[in-house]
């Protein structure tokens, strides 16, 4: 007997935190949309961090920080609430001002798509 499996996405809350005129937000944001178009029904809410006070009322951990559900997926464990520029390291070393877009499609369980779509 053959079963088809769909996968299905639950429910996500995604939010962008950025600091004013961050040179990194777009580069998230336009990852993020590619990211999104095989999501349907997933929203993105973007928050602007002007203080240390928001930066850990919100869980921001630099700029710009995506939460997953409430959580940073990128930051370490113990890694302290910052306004501040981030940097995230990928698979292969390199340092950049955003997650590429496979690693979002990996934190957000999206299926692969072909890189000639794919921004970064």
């Amino acid at each position: 007997m053959l079963t088809t499996r769909t996968k299905e996405v639950a429910a996500v809350r995604l939010e962008m935190l950025t600091v004013p005129r961050c040179p990194n937000e777009s580069v998230l944001a336009e990852r993020l949309a590619v990211v999104l178009a095989d999501l349907p029904g997933v929203g993105l809410v973007r928050h602007v961090v002007e203080d240390q006070e928001d930066a850990e009322r919100l869980g921001m951990h630099g700029s710009p920080t995506l939460l997953v559900d409430g959580n940073d997926p990128y930051a370490a464990p113990g890694t302290p609430p910052s306004v501040s520029c981030r940097l995230y390291r990928s698979a292969d070393g390199r340092v950049d001002g955003a997650p590429s877009v496979e690693e979002l499609r990996r934190v957000l369980g999206a299926p692969a798509r072909s890189a000639t779509r794919e921004v970064g």
